[in-house]
């Protein structure tokens, strides 16, 4: 029996969840069954169960990976609302809009997570959370409960208008309505 070193079986979950998280935000998370996902690793079924003990765990675990790293994201951003604001135009930019396996887990499976177990839930309240927190930390000039109540209302606004453009198939309305996203958010931040 090949005997792997640590580094080895880390490296190989993080490609799991990394070929996941494009095939789930595409394919939903029904749409996605575990022969696709490990096929798009690179690896086989049985493969899967040395790493998760089922499929709601690796979702959860994906959806908790991908909203951390969009956390650090925001967070890693200049601390003013000129760069808040050029991660909201990125956000609702074309290029998110036509690239969903690279993009927003909430924009691409915010229904799915809706009907999916307590763990994938929660993972996804938690991740939800921290990101709602760190946009809050960025509000200068407002309460805490303020600036709490404007980045909730901002993460709604720009995770529904991605969708919304995502859905239309003219693309002049999907892209103005991107725009017409991107001027409420900067009213919010006023």
């Amino acid at each position: 029996m090949v005997r792997y070193r640590p580094e080895h079986k880390q490296a190989t979950r993080e490609r799991i969840l990394a070929s996941a998280g494009s095939r789930l935000k595409t394919a939903g998370i029904d749409g996605a069954g575990l022969s696709g996902l490990m096929a798009d690793a690179g690896l086989t079924n049985g493969a899967f169960y040395a790493h998760f003990g089922s499929k709601d765990e690796l979702v959860a675990t994906v959806i908790r990976a991908q909203l951390t790293a969009q956390r650090d994201t925001i967070a890693a951003l200049p601390d003013d609302l000129a760069a808040l604001a050029g991660y909201i135009r990125e956000y609702l930019s074309p290029t998110h809009r036509d690239s969903p396996a690279d993009g927003c887990p909430s924009a691409a499976l915010l229904l799915d997570i809706s009907r999916a177990g307590q763990a994938v839930r929660e993972a996804y309240a938690a991740g939800i959370e921290e990101i709602v927190d760190v946009v809050a930390a960025r509000l200068p000039g407002r309460t805490p409960d303020e600036a709490r109540a404007i980045a909730v209302g901002l993460i709604t606004m720009l995770v529904g208008t991605l969708q919304l453009a995502r859905a239309l198939p003219d693309e002049t309305a999907s892209t103005r309505v991107l725009d017409e996203g991107f001027a409420n958010a900067q009213r919010l931040l006023q």
